[in-house]
Protein backbone atom coordinates (compact mmCIF):
# COMPACT_ATOMS: atom_id res chain seq x y z
CA UNK A 1 0.00 0.00 0.00
CA UNK A 2 1.43 3.13 -0.99
CA UNK A 3 4.41 1.75 -2.12
CA UNK A 4 6.83 3.24 -4.72
CA UNK A 5 9.27 0.85 -6.47
CA UNK A 6 12.62 1.85 -6.54
CA UNK A 7 13.32 2.16 -9.77
CA UNK A 8 9.93 4.52 -10.04
CA UNK A 9 10.99 6.70 -7.80
CA UNK A 10 14.31 7.34 -9.55
CA UNK A 11 12.92 7.32 -13.00
CA UNK A 12 10.48 10.34 -11.23
CA UNK A 13 13.28 12.19 -9.94
CA UNK A 14 15.79 12.00 -13.05
CA UNK A 15 12.76 13.35 -15.52
CA UNK A 16 12.03 16.20 -12.94
CA UNK A 17 16.40 16.70 -12.82
CA UNK A 18 16.74 16.57 -16.37
CA UNK A 19 13.49 19.30 -16.73
CA UNK A 20 15.43 21.58 -14.62
CA UNK A 21 18.66 21.19 -17.02
CA UNK A 22 16.87 21.54 -20.12
CA UNK A 23 14.67 24.88 -18.68
CA UNK A 24 17.44 26.47 -17.06
CA UNK A 25 18.95 27.51 -21.04
CA UNK A 26 16.11 30.18 -21.51
CA UNK A 27 16.87 31.89 -18.24
CA UNK A 28 20.91 32.76 -19.40
CA UNK A 29 21.75 35.79 -21.24
CA UNK A 30 23.20 34.83 -25.13
CA UNK A 31 26.85 35.40 -23.84
CA UNK A 32 26.64 32.67 -21.21
CA UNK A 33 24.34 30.39 -23.70
CA UNK A 34 26.91 30.64 -25.98
CA UNK A 35 29.67 29.18 -23.20
CA UNK A 36 27.51 26.06 -22.60
CA UNK A 37 27.88 22.58 -24.36
CA UNK A 38 26.25 22.65 -27.79
CA UNK A 39 23.57 19.68 -26.17
CA UNK A 40 22.36 22.35 -23.49
CA UNK A 41 22.06 25.93 -25.84
CA UNK A 42 18.70 24.63 -27.01
CA UNK A 43 15.89 27.28 -26.33
CA UNK A 44 12.44 28.27 -27.06
CA UNK A 45 12.02 29.94 -30.36
CA UNK A 46 9.87 33.14 -30.40
CA UNK A 47 7.15 33.76 -32.82
CA UNK A 48 6.62 36.61 -34.34
CA UNK A 49 4.44 38.11 -32.42
CA UNK A 50 6.44 37.59 -29.51
CA UNK A 51 10.14 38.73 -31.18
CA UNK A 52 9.45 41.24 -34.22
CA UNK A 53 9.92 40.65 -37.62
CA UNK A 54 8.29 40.58 -40.92
CA UNK A 55 5.35 38.94 -42.34
CA UNK A 56 4.78 38.25 -46.17
CA UNK A 57 2.08 36.76 -47.64
CA UNK A 58 2.49 35.46 -51.44
CA UNK A 59 0.49 34.43 -54.07
CA UNK A 60 1.59 32.02 -56.82
CA UNK A 61 1.03 32.78 -60.04
CA UNK A 62 -0.49 29.31 -61.59
CA UNK A 63 -2.05 31.10 -64.85
CA UNK A 64 1.78 31.61 -65.95
CA UNK A 65 2.68 27.96 -65.51
CA UNK A 66 -0.10 26.62 -67.41
CA UNK A 67 0.39 29.29 -70.14
CA UNK A 68 3.96 28.52 -70.18
CA UNK A 69 2.80 24.52 -70.31
CA UNK A 70 1.29 24.78 -73.61
CA UNK A 71 3.50 27.28 -75.08
CA UNK A 72 6.15 23.89 -74.95
CA UNK A 73 3.35 21.91 -76.68
CA UNK A 74 3.00 24.16 -79.63
CA UNK A 75 5.68 22.36 -81.81
CA UNK A 76 5.12 19.13 -80.65
CA UNK A 77 1.45 19.81 -81.89
CA UNK A 78 2.85 21.20 -85.19
CA UNK A 79 4.53 18.18 -85.25
CA UNK A 80 1.77 15.70 -84.89
CA UNK A 81 -0.78 17.49 -86.88
CA UNK A 82 1.69 17.52 -90.23
CA UNK A 83 2.38 13.99 -89.45
CA UNK A 84 -1.25 13.52 -89.42
CA UNK A 85 -1.63 15.36 -92.35
CA UNK A 86 -4.20 17.81 -91.04
CA UNK A 87 -4.32 21.41 -92.32
CA UNK A 88 -4.75 24.26 -89.47
CA UNK A 89 -4.16 27.86 -88.94
CA UNK A 90 -3.83 30.21 -86.15
CA UNK A 91 -1.77 28.45 -83.46
CA UNK A 92 -1.20 29.60 -80.61
CA UNK A 93 -1.96 29.95 -76.62
CA UNK A 94 -4.64 32.13 -75.85
CA UNK A 95 -5.10 33.66 -72.45
CA UNK A 96 -8.26 36.13 -73.50
CA UNK A 97 -11.12 33.44 -72.35
CA UNK A 98 -11.80 33.58 -68.72
CA UNK A 99 -8.19 34.41 -68.33
CA UNK A 100 -7.50 30.59 -68.89
CA UNK A 101 -4.77 29.83 -70.54
CA UNK A 102 -5.67 27.58 -74.75
CA UNK A 103 -4.17 26.18 -77.04
CA UNK A 104 -5.88 27.34 -79.89
CA UNK A 105 -6.15 26.33 -83.77
CA UNK A 106 -8.57 26.62 -86.74
CA UNK A 107 -9.00 23.59 -88.94
CA UNK A 108 -9.29 23.90 -92.79
CA UNK A 109 -10.94 20.85 -92.81
CA UNK A 110 -13.62 20.30 -90.28
CA UNK A 111 -14.47 17.07 -91.22
CA UNK A 112 -10.36 16.69 -89.51
CA UNK A 113 -12.12 16.90 -86.29
CA UNK A 114 -11.38 13.67 -84.94
CA UNK A 115 -8.09 12.84 -86.37
CA UNK A 116 -7.21 16.74 -84.44
CA UNK A 117 -8.42 15.37 -81.40
CA UNK A 118 -6.76 12.00 -81.55
CA UNK A 119 -3.39 14.15 -82.36
CA UNK A 120 -3.57 15.87 -79.04
CA UNK A 121 -4.09 13.03 -77.03
CA UNK A 122 -1.13 11.17 -78.39
CA UNK A 123 0.85 14.82 -76.78
CA UNK A 124 -1.07 14.85 -73.59
CA UNK A 125 -3.87 12.32 -72.37
CA UNK A 126 -4.84 15.26 -69.67
CA UNK A 127 -5.93 18.06 -72.19
CA UNK A 128 -9.63 18.61 -72.27
CA UNK A 129 -10.43 18.97 -76.06
CA UNK A 130 -13.85 20.82 -77.31
CA UNK A 131 -14.62 21.63 -80.81
CA UNK A 132 -16.51 24.46 -82.79
CA UNK A 133 -17.23 25.68 -85.77
CA UNK A 134 -13.76 24.14 -86.74
CA UNK A 135 -11.87 25.90 -83.96
CA UNK A 136 -10.34 23.57 -81.89
CA UNK A 137 -9.43 24.53 -78.56
CA UNK A 138 -7.36 22.52 -75.35
CA UNK A 139 -7.13 22.81 -71.97
CA UNK A 140 -5.58 21.41 -69.11
CA UNK A 141 -8.64 18.98 -67.53
CA UNK A 142 -9.71 19.78 -63.76
CA UNK A 143 -7.90 16.71 -62.56
CA UNK A 144 -5.03 17.41 -64.10
CA UNK A 145 -4.16 20.86 -63.13
CA UNK A 146 -5.01 20.87 -59.80
CA UNK A 147 -2.43 17.95 -59.49
CA UNK A 148 -0.15 20.05 -61.33
CA UNK A 149 -1.07 22.89 -59.21
CA UNK A 150 -0.60 21.33 -56.17
CA UNK A 151 2.90 20.10 -57.02
CA UNK A 152 3.90 23.97 -58.09
CA UNK A 153 2.66 25.00 -54.47
CA UNK A 154 4.88 22.07 -52.65
CA UNK A 155 8.06 23.02 -54.56
CA UNK A 156 7.14 26.54 -54.01
CA UNK A 157 7.30 26.63 -50.70
CA UNK A 158 10.19 24.19 -50.07
CA UNK A 159 12.59 26.31 -52.41
CA UNK A 160 11.51 29.71 -50.69
CA UNK A 161 12.11 27.43 -47.50
CA UNK A 162 15.91 26.25 -49.16
CA UNK A 163 16.27 30.04 -50.15
CA UNK A 164 15.32 31.72 -46.70
CA UNK A 165 17.59 29.01 -45.32
CA UNK A 166 20.93 29.90 -47.18
CA UNK A 167 20.07 33.57 -46.32
CA UNK A 168 20.43 32.74 -42.84
CA UNK A 169 17.34 33.55 -41.05
CA UNK A 170 16.56 31.31 -38.44
CA UNK A 171 13.29 30.15 -37.31
CA UNK A 172 11.10 31.19 -40.28
CA UNK A 173 7.95 29.96 -40.68
CA UNK A 174 6.46 29.08 -44.35
CA UNK A 175 3.07 27.45 -44.98
CA UNK A 176 0.53 27.67 -47.44
CA UNK A 177 -2.86 29.55 -47.38
CA UNK A 178 -5.63 28.91 -49.42
CA UNK A 179 -5.19 27.31 -52.83
CA UNK A 180 -2.54 29.71 -54.25
CA UNK A 181 -0.94 31.69 -51.45
CA UNK A 182 1.99 31.05 -49.64
CA UNK A 183 2.69 32.78 -45.98
CA UNK A 184 6.15 33.36 -45.04
CA UNK A 185 7.07 34.67 -41.16
CA UNK A 186 10.89 35.68 -40.02
CA UNK A 187 10.89 36.28 -37.03
CA UNK A 188 14.07 39.21 -36.01
CA UNK A 189 13.58 40.74 -39.25
CA UNK A 190 12.51 44.07 -39.16
CA UNK A 191 13.42 45.09 -43.11
CA UNK A 192 12.82 42.09 -45.30
CA UNK A 193 13.80 44.19 -48.54
CA UNK A 194 16.76 41.41 -49.43
CA UNK A 195 14.53 38.41 -48.49
CA UNK A 196 11.73 39.62 -50.45
CA UNK A 197 14.01 40.20 -53.20
CA UNK A 198 15.51 36.58 -52.86
CA UNK A 199 12.06 35.26 -52.29
CA UNK A 200 10.54 37.00 -55.46
CA UNK A 201 13.65 35.62 -58.29
CA UNK A 202 12.03 32.89 -60.08
CA UNK A 203 15.37 32.12 -60.45
CA UNK A 204 15.17 29.82 -63.75
CA UNK A 205 17.86 29.55 -65.62
CA UNK A 206 18.69 28.11 -68.89
CA UNK A 207 21.74 27.98 -71.55
CA UNK A 208 20.93 28.54 -75.13
CA UNK A 209 22.54 29.48 -78.46
CA UNK A 210 23.02 33.02 -79.80
CA UNK A 211 21.69 33.28 -83.35
CA UNK A 212 24.48 34.86 -84.97
CA UNK A 213 22.87 35.35 -88.20
CA UNK A 214 21.85 38.97 -87.07
CA UNK A 215 23.80 41.59 -85.29
CA UNK A 216 23.13 42.60 -81.88
CA UNK A 217 20.82 45.42 -81.06
CA UNK A 218 22.27 48.22 -79.12
CA UNK A 219 20.62 50.62 -76.97
CA UNK A 220 20.96 53.11 -74.50
CA UNK A 221 19.77 52.42 -70.66
CA UNK A 222 16.12 53.03 -69.92
CA UNK A 223 15.31 52.91 -73.80
CA UNK A 224 13.15 50.45 -75.30
CA UNK A 225 14.60 47.88 -78.56
CA UNK A 226 13.40 49.64 -81.18
CA UNK A 227 10.80 46.70 -83.07
CA UNK A 228 13.27 44.07 -84.98
CA UNK A 229 11.56 40.89 -85.91
CA UNK A 230 13.47 38.65 -85.02
CA UNK A 231 14.85 35.29 -87.15
CA UNK A 232 12.68 32.06 -86.76
CA UNK A 233 12.93 29.67 -83.85
CA UNK A 234 14.99 32.87 -81.83
CA UNK A 235 13.61 36.15 -79.90
CA UNK A 236 15.18 38.85 -78.86
CA UNK A 237 16.29 39.26 -74.68
CA UNK A 238 18.24 41.97 -72.88
CA UNK A 239 22.04 42.05 -71.88
CA UNK A 240 23.38 44.38 -69.16
CA UNK A 241 27.15 44.85 -69.96
CA UNK A 242 29.85 45.51 -67.52
CA UNK A 243 29.97 49.24 -69.21
CA UNK A 244 26.67 49.84 -68.48
CA UNK A 245 25.43 50.04 -71.80
CA UNK A 246 22.50 47.64 -73.07
CA UNK A 247 22.35 45.50 -76.07
CA UNK A 248 19.56 42.65 -77.25
CA UNK A 249 20.58 39.56 -78.69
CA UNK A 250 18.88 37.45 -80.83
CA UNK A 251 18.97 33.78 -78.98
CA UNK A 252 17.75 30.23 -80.24
CA UNK A 253 14.41 29.11 -78.41
CA UNK A 254 15.84 25.97 -77.95
CA UNK A 255 16.73 25.07 -74.50
CA UNK A 256 20.35 23.35 -74.93
CA UNK A 257 21.48 22.66 -70.99
CA UNK A 258 18.42 23.55 -68.01
CA UNK A 259 19.74 25.21 -65.14
CA UNK A 260 17.69 21.94 -63.10
CA UNK A 261 21.02 20.22 -63.94
CA UNK A 262 23.02 22.16 -61.46
CA UNK A 263 24.13 20.43 -58.63
CA UNK A 264 26.17 23.36 -57.22
CA UNK A 265 26.90 27.06 -57.34
CA UNK A 266 29.27 28.97 -55.62
CA UNK A 267 30.52 32.77 -55.64
CA UNK A 268 33.80 32.92 -56.34
CA UNK A 269 36.16 35.29 -58.99
CA UNK A 270 37.08 35.49 -62.02
CA UNK A 271 40.77 35.04 -63.99
CA UNK A 272 40.78 39.08 -64.34
CA UNK A 273 39.24 39.40 -60.70
CA UNK A 274 36.11 39.77 -61.15
CA UNK A 275 33.40 38.59 -58.94
CA UNK A 276 32.01 35.32 -60.55
CA UNK A 277 29.53 32.37 -59.94
CA UNK A 278 31.14 29.08 -60.29
CA UNK A 279 28.80 26.00 -61.67
CA UNK A 280 28.70 22.34 -61.01
CA UNK A 281 26.23 20.27 -63.70
CA UNK A 282 25.43 16.70 -62.62
CA UNK A 283 26.03 13.70 -65.08
CA UNK A 284 23.33 14.34 -67.37
CA UNK A 285 24.10 17.83 -67.86
CA UNK A 286 27.63 18.02 -67.46
CA UNK A 287 26.95 15.46 -70.89
CA UNK A 288 24.96 17.67 -72.55
CA UNK A 289 27.12 20.77 -71.68
CA UNK A 290 29.97 19.07 -73.15
CA UNK A 291 27.97 18.36 -76.37
CA UNK A 292 27.01 21.82 -76.70
CA UNK A 293 30.17 22.84 -76.44
CA UNK A 294 31.81 20.69 -78.59
CA UNK A 295 29.22 21.40 -81.62
CA UNK A 296 29.40 25.34 -80.92
CA UNK A 297 33.61 25.68 -80.82
CA UNK A 298 34.20 29.59 -81.14
CA UNK A 299 30.81 30.37 -80.98
CA UNK A 300 28.51 32.49 -78.81
CA UNK A 301 25.85 31.36 -76.32
CA UNK A 302 24.28 33.32 -73.84
CA UNK A 303 23.56 32.11 -70.10
CA UNK A 304 19.95 33.49 -69.30
CA UNK A 305 18.09 33.88 -65.95
CA UNK A 306 14.46 34.80 -66.14
CA UNK A 307 14.37 36.30 -69.25
CA UNK A 308 17.73 38.10 -69.25
CA UNK A 309 21.29 37.66 -70.58
CA UNK A 310 23.23 37.51 -67.72
CA UNK A 311 26.48 36.88 -69.31
CA UNK A 312 27.06 35.68 -73.42
CA UNK A 313 30.89 33.91 -73.63
CA UNK A 314 31.95 32.10 -76.72
CA UNK A 315 32.97 28.82 -76.08
CA UNK A 316 36.88 28.51 -76.83
CA UNK A 317 37.22 25.03 -75.96
CA UNK A 318 35.31 21.66 -75.48
CA UNK A 319 33.44 21.79 -71.52
CA UNK A 320 34.16 18.25 -70.69
CA UNK A 321 33.96 18.22 -66.48
CA UNK A 322 30.98 19.79 -66.30
CA UNK A 323 32.20 22.80 -64.35
CA UNK A 324 31.69 26.45 -65.51
CA UNK A 325 31.68 30.01 -64.48
CA UNK A 326 29.72 32.88 -64.80
CA UNK A 327 31.09 36.38 -65.11
CA UNK A 328 28.88 39.03 -65.78
CA UNK A 329 28.18 43.01 -64.69
CA UNK A 330 27.58 41.94 -60.89
CA UNK A 331 29.47 43.02 -57.56
CA UNK A 332 30.20 40.28 -54.62
CA UNK A 333 26.94 40.44 -52.99
CA UNK A 334 25.17 40.17 -56.63
CA UNK A 335 26.87 37.24 -56.83
CA UNK A 336 26.14 35.72 -53.79
CA UNK A 337 23.10 36.31 -54.11
CA UNK A 338 23.16 34.69 -57.87
CA UNK A 339 25.00 31.55 -55.98
CA UNK A 340 22.41 31.62 -53.53
CA UNK A 341 19.36 31.60 -55.94
CA UNK A 342 21.12 28.88 -58.16
CA UNK A 343 21.75 26.55 -55.34
CA UNK A 344 18.09 26.68 -53.69
CA UNK A 345 16.45 26.27 -57.55
CA UNK A 346 14.20 27.77 -59.56
CA UNK A 347 10.53 28.76 -58.46
CA UNK A 348 8.07 26.65 -60.91
CA UNK A 349 5.95 29.75 -61.18
CA UNK A 350 6.49 33.58 -60.24
CA UNK A 351 5.24 34.90 -56.83
CA UNK A 352 4.36 38.04 -56.02
CA UNK A 353 3.88 39.70 -52.79
CA UNK A 354 0.38 40.84 -51.92
CA UNK A 355 0.66 41.37 -48.29
CA UNK A 356 3.42 43.10 -45.95
CA UNK A 357 3.82 43.71 -42.61
CA UNK A 358 6.64 44.20 -40.09
CA UNK A 359 5.96 43.90 -35.93
CA UNK A 360 7.92 45.89 -33.86
CA UNK A 361 10.45 44.47 -31.39
CA UNK A 362 8.67 47.03 -29.01
CA UNK A 363 5.33 45.51 -29.77
CA UNK A 364 6.66 41.78 -29.05
CA UNK A 365 8.65 42.67 -25.93
CA UNK A 366 5.31 43.79 -24.60
CA UNK A 367 3.51 40.82 -25.71
CA UNK A 368 5.30 39.00 -23.87
CA UNK A 369 5.43 41.15 -20.49
CA UNK A 370 1.66 40.59 -20.92
CA UNK A 371 2.22 37.00 -21.26
CA UNK A 372 4.54 36.31 -18.27
CA UNK A 373 2.35 38.66 -16.06
CA UNK A 374 -0.74 36.44 -17.00
CA UNK A 375 0.92 33.16 -16.48
CA UNK A 376 2.00 34.32 -12.94
CA UNK A 377 -1.23 35.73 -12.22
CA UNK A 378 -2.65 32.41 -12.73
CA UNK A 379 -0.73 30.77 -11.01
CA UNK A 380 -1.01 32.00 -8.02
CA UNK A 381 -4.62 32.25 -8.03
CA UNK A 382 -4.67 28.17 -8.72
CA UNK A 383 -1.80 28.05 -6.23
CA UNK A 384 -3.55 29.38 -3.30
CA UNK A 385 -6.91 28.20 -4.60
CA UNK A 386 -5.85 25.07 -3.95
CA UNK A 387 -4.46 25.31 -0.62
CA UNK A 388 -7.31 26.73 0.36
CA UNK A 389 -9.16 23.43 -0.63
CA UNK A 390 -7.12 21.11 0.33
CA UNK A 391 -4.55 22.15 2.62
CA UNK A 392 -1.32 19.96 2.83
CA UNK A 393 -2.59 18.39 -0.22
CA UNK A 394 -2.83 21.41 -1.97
CA UNK A 395 0.66 22.21 -1.62
CA UNK A 396 1.25 18.94 -2.79
CA UNK A 397 -0.28 19.97 -6.00
CA UNK A 398 1.33 23.54 -6.21
CA UNK A 399 4.58 21.73 -5.91
CA UNK A 400 4.18 19.61 -8.79
CA UNK A 401 2.62 22.51 -10.66
CA UNK A 402 6.36 23.97 -10.66
CA UNK A 403 7.19 21.04 -11.89
CA UNK A 404 4.98 20.79 -14.35
CA UNK A 405 6.08 24.54 -16.04
CA UNK A 406 9.55 23.69 -15.89
CA UNK A 407 8.71 20.25 -17.42
CA UNK A 408 6.80 22.36 -20.41
CA UNK A 409 9.99 24.90 -20.80
CA UNK A 410 12.04 22.05 -21.48
CA UNK A 411 10.07 20.11 -23.28
CA UNK A 412 9.54 22.87 -25.83
CA UNK A 413 13.16 23.82 -25.80
CA UNK A 414 14.17 19.98 -26.66
CA UNK A 415 11.64 20.05 -29.69
CA UNK A 416 12.98 23.38 -30.70
CA UNK A 417 9.10 24.77 -30.99
CA UNK A 418 8.84 28.50 -31.78
CA UNK A 419 6.38 30.05 -29.06
CA UNK A 420 3.56 32.32 -30.01
CA UNK A 421 1.20 34.50 -28.47
CA UNK A 422 -1.55 31.82 -28.25
CA UNK A 423 1.10 29.28 -27.29
CA UNK A 424 1.49 31.73 -23.97
CA UNK A 425 -2.56 31.08 -23.68
CA UNK A 426 -2.50 27.41 -24.01
CA UNK A 427 0.74 27.82 -21.06
CA UNK A 428 -1.59 29.72 -18.59
CA UNK A 429 -4.48 27.17 -20.12
CA UNK A 430 -2.36 24.54 -18.81
CA UNK A 431 -1.88 25.80 -15.29
CA UNK A 432 -5.43 25.27 -14.73
CA UNK A 433 -5.76 21.86 -16.25
CA UNK A 434 -2.14 20.63 -14.66
CA UNK A 435 -4.29 20.97 -10.97
CA UNK A 436 -7.77 18.90 -12.48
CA UNK A 437 -6.40 15.79 -12.02
CA UNK A 438 -5.32 16.49 -8.56
CA UNK A 439 -8.88 17.75 -7.81
CA UNK A 440 -10.43 14.57 -8.99
CA UNK A 441 -7.59 12.81 -6.92
CA UNK A 442 -8.71 14.42 -3.81
CA UNK A 443 -12.10 14.05 -3.73
CA UNK A 444 -11.93 10.87 -4.60
CA UNK A 445 -9.97 10.58 -1.38
CA UNK A 446 -12.52 12.55 0.32
CA UNK A 447 -14.98 9.95 -0.87
CA UNK A 448 -13.53 6.93 0.57
CA UNK A 449 -12.74 8.74 3.83
CA UNK A 450 -16.13 9.36 4.52
CA UNK A 451 -17.02 5.58 3.34
CA UNK A 452 -14.99 4.85 6.53
CA UNK A 453 -11.58 3.52 4.90
CA UNK A 454 -8.63 4.29 6.50
CA UNK A 455 -6.68 7.40 5.29
CA UNK A 456 -3.45 5.52 3.74
CA UNK A 457 -5.92 2.91 2.35
CA UNK A 458 -8.48 6.24 1.21
CA UNK A 459 -5.33 7.61 -0.81
CA UNK A 460 -4.24 4.25 -2.70
CA UNK A 461 -8.10 3.96 -3.82
CA UNK A 462 -8.84 7.67 -4.43
CA UNK A 463 -5.70 7.41 -7.10
CA UNK A 464 -6.66 3.51 -8.56
CA UNK A 465 -10.07 4.65 -8.90
CA UNK A 466 -9.56 8.36 -10.22
CA UNK A 467 -6.71 7.01 -12.72
CA UNK A 468 -9.64 5.72 -15.72
CA UNK A 469 -11.29 9.47 -15.63
CA UNK A 470 -8.33 11.95 -15.11
CA UNK A 471 -6.99 9.36 -18.38
CA UNK A 472 -9.92 9.58 -20.30
CA UNK A 473 -10.59 13.35 -19.88
CA UNK A 474 -7.30 14.38 -20.31
CA UNK A 475 -6.72 12.08 -24.07
CA UNK A 476 -10.28 13.76 -25.26
CA UNK A 477 -8.28 16.97 -24.94
CA UNK A 478 -5.66 15.54 -26.06
CA UNK A 479 -6.98 14.37 -29.42
CA UNK A 480 -8.14 18.12 -29.83
CA UNK A 481 -5.13 19.54 -29.55
CA UNK A 482 -3.79 16.83 -32.29
CA UNK A 483 -6.70 17.63 -34.72
CA UNK A 484 -5.68 21.90 -34.24
CA UNK A 485 -1.74 20.93 -34.97
CA UNK A 486 -2.97 18.82 -37.99
CA UNK A 487 -5.44 21.43 -40.25
CA UNK A 488 -4.26 24.71 -37.74
CA UNK A 489 -1.83 27.43 -39.36
CA UNK A 490 0.66 29.23 -37.66
CA UNK A 491 0.09 30.66 -34.09
CA UNK A 492 -2.85 27.64 -34.15
CA UNK A 493 -0.12 25.21 -34.12
CA UNK A 494 1.88 27.00 -31.83
CA UNK A 495 -1.25 26.89 -29.21
CA UNK A 496 -1.59 23.34 -29.78
CA UNK A 497 1.82 22.24 -29.55
CA UNK A 498 1.57 23.68 -25.82
CA UNK A 499 -1.95 22.40 -25.07
CA UNK A 500 -0.46 18.82 -26.32
CA UNK A 501 2.40 19.03 -24.64
CA UNK A 502 1.00 20.58 -21.29
CA UNK A 503 -1.60 17.68 -20.92
CA UNK A 504 1.24 14.98 -21.60
CA UNK A 505 2.86 16.60 -18.46
CA UNK A 506 0.00 17.16 -16.49
CA UNK A 507 -0.36 13.38 -16.36
CA UNK A 508 2.51 12.54 -15.08
CA UNK A 509 2.84 15.31 -12.76
CA UNK A 510 -0.44 14.35 -11.10
CA UNK A 511 -0.35 10.63 -11.38
CA UNK A 512 3.14 10.14 -10.70
CA UNK A 513 4.89 12.81 -8.94
CA UNK A 514 2.09 14.00 -6.31
CA UNK A 515 2.02 10.30 -5.60
CA UNK A 516 5.57 10.29 -4.96
CA UNK A 517 5.46 13.14 -2.64
CA UNK A 518 2.50 12.00 -1.06
CA UNK A 519 3.66 8.73 -0.63
CA UNK A 520 7.52 9.91 0.95
CA UNK A 521 4.92 12.46 3.67
CA UNK A 522 2.77 9.53 4.45
CA UNK A 523 5.86 6.99 5.63
CA UNK A 524 6.77 10.00 8.04
CA UNK A 525 3.26 10.80 9.39
CA UNK A 526 1.20 8.37 11.65
CA UNK A 527 -1.83 9.52 10.35
CA UNK A 528 -5.29 9.44 11.82
CA UNK A 529 -7.06 11.78 9.76
CA UNK A 530 -6.09 13.51 6.22
CA UNK A 531 -5.55 17.16 5.94
CA UNK A 532 -7.89 17.03 3.27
Amino acid sequence: MLVIPRWKLWMILGICGLGIVFAAPNLLSPTRLEKMPGWLQNTINLGLELRGGSHLQLEVDLKTVAKEYLTNLLDETRASLRKQQIGYTGLLVDTKANGIPSLTFVLRNPDDADKATQALKSIDNGLAITIQDAKVTAVMNQQTLDQRNQSIIDQSIEVVRRRVDESGTKEPIIQRQGTDRIIVQLPGLDDPAEVKKLIGRTAKMTFRLVDSSVPPIMVSVGSPMPYTPAPLGSEYLEETRHDGQVRYLAVKKQVMVSGEALIDAQATFSHTGQPAVSLKFNSSGARKFADMSAQNIKKQFAIILDDKIISAPVFQDIIHDGNGQISGSFNVKEANDLALLLRAGALPAPLKVIEERTVGPSLGADSIRDGQVATVIAFILVSVFMFLCYSTFGVFADIALIFNLILLFAGLSLLQATLTLPGIAGIALTIGMAVDANVLIYERIKEEIRAGIRPLAAIEAGYRRAMTTIIDSNLTTLIGAVVLFEFGTGPIRGFAVTLALGILISLFTALSLTRLIITLWAKRQKLLTLPL
